[in-house]
């Protein structure tokens, strides 16, 4: 690789343009505070140049463990600058999280602010793990060691980094409870981002919104796409949700980024009128199923904005597809009433998985991918186990979810392979019963679980939200559409459904709980 390739493919390089285009523009705003490109940049030399390097091998990771405020984005900036793979920590996950997170990935030193530091007693750290605190410095006893930023060490530009080297390690959850350590490039990074580069117009009048937590990838695609275009990051607190239309008409956002399930709370906020989101220009939607209404809603509320429905892993480096919405197109090309996940990026490919595991050349399977964005694997090997099949001299990975072909060469989501169950002997796609459920009258949303029965067989549990409704009745209208194995027959109503730490459906919480009101019914 030559030097001009790697520079090219540098992380850090997008803040740089980003520097150069609005020096004194506002780079982060968080709460009441921000800071501005140039000063964003000379904190991230000065901090960077305290941080433990070495070029005998591998540089380690250094984990940043802090807060939602300006400082967790100088020290993600503050480790693409040192040339070490960033790994994004929140202090408010529970201790025992964040230190498997910390033990995986073999962190060499920590960035904390006020709320990291706050937290590292709970982490009970024994290892001689050096600590750059970034707002006062009490709490670092031994075997901590203070970092001390030192101006005659600061550096005075980035370090080079190969397109081959990490740039960020992003944990996903796991299927054993155990969060899965993704090591993504930053060769993968700059592939995805050169293809937003060309599909967007972002400006340095553009204002990001925030909304994921640090170590969800949307917020990597926020991040550096908003510095790549010299424009300002708003962080947005869970506030902001009481009042979505006055929170971005203070801040002038134009850019929206977050999961479909912030859609049902801002309308249930009363935040959805027509014509209510004025400011937006582009708006994304991505890490689960967006339906046609969520969508068509956003869009009557935003009608300057385009909505695009993007998807993809974290292992594929943040979206792979991406599908604009259409009143017209979007709902016929749809199934369940949930939007096309759309076309592949370009420079990648992707085949279909039949039942029994082997690529078929059919319309409808599990979705794997290739190309220059799938990651460098996973921290923990055994990780892998499963996720990838060998073709054509390739090693591809396996989403989990089931598509299919339309004759336009889009996808359309089908549901997870996980989430296709067997209930007396019926294939049982969950996804098709919560687009009944949603049916019925007054019902505004449904997610159907499932729970084992002490006979060993499967049983079919609904939550919705909505007006509150009898199972009876609720039965009798999806019996109208679903055949008679497929008709639930629990229903619990919700005043909202609960939501994990990035606002995605969790559904973990409410398996959980469709097994404690199923046992306290027996």
């Amino acid at each position: 690789m030559t030097s001009h390739d790697t520079a090219l493919d540098a992380l850090g390089a997008r803040f740089l343009r980003g520097l150069s285009r609005s020096p004194e523009g506002v780079a982060v705003v968080s709460g009441d505070a921000s800071v501005t490109y140039a000063a964003a940049h000379e904190r991230a030399l000065l901090w960077a140049g305290a941080l433990p390097v070495t070029d005998d091998g591998p540089r380690r990771p250094v984990g940043v463990l802090t807060g939602r405020g300006v400082h967790a984005y100088l020290g993600i900036l503050a480790c693409v600058y040192a040339g070490v793979p960033v790994v994004p920590l929140l202090a408010d996950f529970p201790a025992a999280r964040n230190r498997h997170m910390l033990q995986a990935a073999g962190v060499s030193a920590l960035i904390v602010d006020r709320e990291g530091l706050a937290a590292l007693g709970a982490l009970e750290i024994d290892a001689d793990l050096p600590v750059l605190a970034v707002e006062g410095d009490g709490g670092i006893t031994p075997p901590l060691r203070r970092l001390v930023p030192d101006p005659a060490r600061a550096l005075t530009e980035p370090r080079p980094v190969a397109s081959s080297d990490l740039a960020y390690v992003l944990f996903t959850s796991g299927s054993t409870g155990r969060p899965k350590g993704v090591r993504l490039t930053h060769g993968n990074l700059a592939h995805y981002f050169r293809l937003m580069d060309e599909w967007y117009d972002f400006t340095a009048d553009d204002v990001f919104s925030q909304a994921a937590n640090l170590n969800w990838d949307s917020a990597v695609s926020d991040l550096w796409c908003a510095w790549g275009a010299g424009a300002t990051l708003v962080s947005v607190p869970g506030h902001a949700y009481r009042d979505m239309p006055a929170f971005m008409a203070e801040h002038g956002v134009s850019v929206w980024f977050s999961a479909p399930s912030a859609v049902a709370l801002i309308r249930r906020m009363g935040g959805l009128a027509p014509g209510s989101l004025p400011s937006l220009r582009w708006t994304y939607f991505g890490g689960e199923a967006l339906k046609c209404e969520d969508a068509d809603d956003w869009q009557r509320a935003a009608p300057g904005s385009a909505v695009v429905n993007v998807y993809g892993p974290t292992e594929m480096t943040i979206t792979t597809h991406r599908h604009r919405w259409d009143p017209e197109v979007s709902p016929r090309l749809g199934v369940n009433g949930v939007v096309p996940l759309g076309v592949l990026h370009e420079g990648h490919e992707q085949l279909l998985l039949g039942p029994d595991g082997r690529v078929c050349d059919g319309d409808e399977g599990e979705l794997c991918m290739w190309g220059p964005q799938l990651g460098a694997g996973y921290l923990d090997p055994e990780h892998a186990r499963g996720r990838y099949v060998e073709h054509g001299g390739r090693s591809w990975y396996r989403t989990g979810d089931r598509v299919r072909r339309t004759t336009g060469g889009e996808l359309v989501y089908l549901g997870r392979m996980d989430a296709q169950v067997q209930i007396q002997g019926l294939r049982v796609e969950l996804a098709e019963i919560d687009h009944a459920v949603r049916g019925c009258a007054g019902v505004l949303d449904a997610v159907t679980v499932t729970r084992r029965t002490e006979a060993g067989g499967t049983e079919l549990f609904v939550f919705y939200t909505g007006t509150p409704g009898s199972a009876g009745a609720l039965g009798r209208s999806v019996s109208r559409l679903l055949p008679a194995g497929m008709v639930p027959r629990h229903y619990h109503h919700l005043d909202e459904f609960p939501l994990n730490p990035n606002r995605k459906i969790d559904r973990l919480v409410l398996a959980q709980r469709a097994q404690e009101l199923l046992t306290a019914g027996n």
